[in-house]
């Protein structure tokens, strides 16, 4: 990213602008220097296709057809609103989500909405292990050999040092994701019907139609998400004039996790839905694919699931880690040592060591697990937003990249939105 910096335009920062690096004018988009932009958003959205993605999705699909289409290109552009904000955040002020909450809110508040984003992002990153264990049981590997073996790597990667070699891996990881569209174009869908229901709304009035609401709002933009691609650009030491690049990769990033999660729910709707076929396990969701490529199904579906649970697992850990050693000012990196970062490398460790003790309890629900921290995710989510549209809305720290009117009431449309859907959904589960 020093390089993207240098060459998009360092030396047009206007003197006396609060932001560093602010352009004094428009910079001419050069490919290569796109291409050096991209990872952060790409890494964030594609790793929300995660296992609670994959069970949530497919759990759609399979209950009310193509009913939820419509929800995927909503949640992409509202995930595109929080990408954007967060890494303009990062660009603009060079520091991550959780060092502002604290200068901007204090340790209390501060304290909250890491205790928010502690609880989310270790369901999630038990529901990577539940997803790992249930991919793998498909190829006929138990729990009790996958899930130790998948923690000891994810550990070693997460403590390996530079987050640049991280990174390539994931995005390596990521390319799995492919078996969803090449599954979802197999099945050989009405696609007139499906291209209805993407554009065209249909609301059921039930409480699990409303749980899944909940859940794909979770899945799509999760809590975890706005920390990573804000610390990403940061590290990348990404400025105000970078920000252009900053949201080719965002949108880029939201588009590409959109996709895959429209072919999943396509997928499941052609298949498990007109069978009747409830989603309760790895091997349910599989079982789209087998009509078509029959014996075959099970390896297509438990090699995206693995590639995907994967992906994110090393992710959450680290960036869990990460936000609260930012909220308090302790020593944080993977370049730093035991002795230098006891908390960091600490709390990386207890993430990763409860989620696989958790996952190989005996007869816990797997699939349960996925759905339940997708719909924690969406309960927790509007704590953190808020949060962070009342940082990007301050013209103090944002200055002339503070949030316009269009983007702060997306945001505030989707907090609504949010705590409303959870309050019926509990409120209809309680009747």
């Amino acid at each position: 990213m020093a390089e993207l910096r240098r060459d998009a335009g360092e030396k047009n920062a206007q003197p006396g602008s609060n932001q560093k690096g602010a352009p004094a004018g428009r910079t001419r988009l050069q490919p290569r220097l796109i291409l050096a932009a991209m990872g952060p958003g790409m890494v964030a959205a594609l790793a929300g296709a995660d296992a609670g993605g994959v069970a949530t999705y497919s759990n759609a699909g399979a209950l009310f057809g193509f009913h939820q289409l419509w929800t995927v290109p909503v949640m992409c552009f509202l995930l595109i609103v929080a990408q954007e904000t967060a890494a303009r955040m990062g660009c603009v002020t060079g520091k991550g989500l959780a060092s502002l909450i604290r200068e901007q809110f204090g340790v209390r508040l501060s304290a909250l909405a890491m205790l928010a984003l502690l609880i989310s992002n270790t369901t999630v990153t038990l529901s990577e292990f539940a997803g790992i264990a249930s991919a793998l049981a498909l190829f006929d590997v138990p729990p009790v050999v996958s899930v130790p073996v998948a923690a000891l790597a994810i550990w070693l990667l997460t403590m390996s040092g530079s987050y640049r070699r991280i990174e390539k891996v994931l995005l390596a990881i990521a390319c799995v994701f492919v078996t969803y569209i090449v599954a979802g174009v197999m099945v050989g869908p009405d696609w007139g019907e499906a291209l209805l229901n993407t554009v065209v709304p249909h609301v059921h009035a039930t409480q699990q139609y409303l749980s899944l609401l909940v859940a794909s709002v979770g899945t799509a933009i999760a809590p975890w998400m706005l920390f990573l691609a804000q610390s990403n650009v940061v590290e990348k030491n990404a400025r105000a004039e970078d920000l252009p690049y900053q949201r080719i990769d965002t949108v880029t990033g939201a588009v590409a996790a959109s996709v895959i999660s429209w072919f999943i729910i396509l997928t499941t709707g052609a298949v498990l839905n007109p069978a009747g076929i409830q989603v309760s396990s790895a091997e349910d969701a599989a079982a789209a694919l087998a009509p078509l490529v029959g014996d075959y199904a099970e390896a297509l579906f438990g090699a995206g699931l693995t590639g995907a649970s994967f992906l994110a697992a090393c992710v959450l850990p680290g960036i869990t880690s990460s936000a609260v050693c930012e909220a308090f000012g302790w020593e944080r990196g993977a370049d730093r040592s035991w002795a230098e970062a006891p908390a960091y490398r600490g709390i990386i460790t207890a993430v990763i060591a409860i989620s696989a003790v958790v996952v190989l309890i005996p007869n816990v629900n797997l699939f349960g697990i996925m759905m339940i921290a997708q719909v924690i995710n969406g309960v927790l989510l509007p704590v953190l937003l808020v949060f962070m549209v009342l940082i990007a809305s301050d013209k103090h720290v944002m200055g002339r990249y503070v949030n316009g009117r269009l983007w702060n009431a997306l945001t505030w449309l989707t907090i609504v939105a949010v705590v409303v859907l959870t309050v019926i959904m509990f409120v209809m589960g309680v009747g």
